[in-house]
């Protein structure tokens, strides 16, 4: 029988064990605090940021909510970017992305202020996860680790693949899993669109991430018996239902979990993780930035 791995559950867990930590922080006069920039009129972005800030305040930290017109000038993000790195109330800030055409990405998180980058994706900090030093884990790999220690799946000596080489998940998501360190000591594969014959690699894998968002490109076939499935892929899919969409993962639930000994659902799986880590990460700036251990 295959293990589903209720993120949702074990996201309540996390987000609970930081209730001390805050508690101990405003004894001391300090509120967590953290800001989203939003720049998109793309629903799924506003979803995000709703939640995000949700879990702020079901926290009892601060929570700050930018929102910017899509077609504004890359100037006024800036402009917000630099008032956030001077405001002493907010610890950690994300930009949510994707971001309008005219402005680079790239030159945006680099702007951010590496003490607040609780996404973990300023150059900087990903020098130091690089380095095997992290400030910040960047949050869904860190969610993921997670979800593996929660089921007492150690990665240490297993073959894991990483189907998906983005900046947000694949790179830091093969970086952790390599570090000398608890988590880690994994061999990791790490596939992509100009990967010959995925299937080859996928079937050798003992635990599988996929965070490809190609709508169910890993299917039973493809995985083999008692494997351990995280997969990352939020995909919407039209359909005749009253919302027109439904949503499925990169992974094709059906046929893998009959072969999987674990697997995450979508949804319900990594994305909870993911906003629970980035709570841990704003904790853990707002200690970091008033010196203080926790």
């Amino acid at each position: 029988m295959v293990h589903i791995i209720d993120g949702n559950e074990i996201a309540a867990t996390i987000k609970n064990d930081l209730k001390p930590k805050i508690d101990a922080l405003n004894d001391l006069g300090i509120v967590p605090g953290l800001a989203t920039v939003l720049m998109s009129d793309d629903p799924a972005s506003n979803t995000y940021v709703s939640m995000k800030q949700r879990d702020c305040k079901e926290l009892g930290m601060n929570a700050l909510d930018i929102v910017l017109d899509p077609s504004s000038p890359a100037k006024d993000l800036y402009s917000a970017i630099e008032g956030l790195n001077s405001n002493q109330q907010v610890h950690g800030y994300l930009v949510q992305m994707p971001l309008p055409n005219q402005i680079n990405e790239k030159d945006v998180v680099s702007h951010i202020d590496p003490l607040k980058d609780v996404d973990g994706f300023h150059p900087e900090n990903v020098g130091l996860l690089v380095s095997g030093n992290p400030r910040y884990k960047p949050c869904t790999p860190h969610g993921i680790q997670k979800l593996l220690e929660s089921i007492e799946v150690d990665p240490s000596g297993k073959d894991v693949v990483v189907v998906g080489r983005s900046n947000i998940v694949g790179k830091p998501m093969a970086n952790l899993l390599i570090q000398k360190s608890i988590g880690g000591n994994a061999t990791v594969t790490i596939c992509h669109s100009r990967t010959s014959d995925l299937k080859k690699k996928t079937l050798a894998a003992d635990i599988i991430i996929a965070a490809v968002g190609v709508p169910e490109l890993i299917d039973g076939t493809m995985v083999s018996d008692g494997a351990i499935i995280i997969d990352v892929g939020v995909n919407r899919v039209d359909d005749n239902s009253d919302k027109g969409y439904h949503l499925v993962g990169d992974v094709e639930f059906n046929s893998v979990s009959k072969k999987a000994a674990a697997i995450t659902p979508v949804p319900g799986g990594v994305g909870p993780m993911t906003r629970a880590m980035l709570m841990y990460n704003t904790v853990q700036a707002a200690s970091l930035q008033a010196d203080i251990t926790l």
